[in-house]
């Protein structure tokens, strides 16, 4: 198995890179088509977790927009073999608390496409 072949890691770079700018911009159908949809699908969140797309589509569309100014840091995008990712990042928000927080999702190669298959996010102690 290879890891970290460039041309997989520049498509989940890209992938990552789109599922943020849906994000920062609250673009829902973008963040959920971003994850699988599947019943086996789960996120789990600094005060909420999902389980299955159905309760993460709900979740994702009942969700204020992000505050203004997210800036990412420390981003690992590791790939494993052609068809399975992980990418890990911190972020902050400018004027909050110096405790920054940890995303970490799982990414694999669907017939559809690349999906997350599990995200979690948190905040650092």
């Amino acid at each position: 198995m290879e890891i970290n072949r460039p041309e997989v890691v520049a498509e989940v770079t890209q992938c990552f890179l789109d599922y943020e700018k849906a994000l920062t911009v609250n673009d829902v159908p973008a963040l959920t088509e971003a994850f699988w949809s599947s019943p086996e699908v789960s996120r789990f969140g600094i005060a909420d977790r999902q389980a299955g797309a159905a309760a993460l589509a709900a979740w994702r569309a009942a969700q204020p927009p992000l505050p203004p100014g997210r800036r990412l840091f420390e981003t690992v995008v590791t790939t494993f073999g052609a068809d399975l990712a992980t990418v890990t990042t911190l972020f902050d928000y400018p004027g909050q608390a110096a405790r920054p927080g940890r995303q970490s999702q799982t990414w694999v190669r669907l017939p559809e496409g690349w999906r997350i298959v599990h995200a979690h996010v948190s905040h650092e102690t």
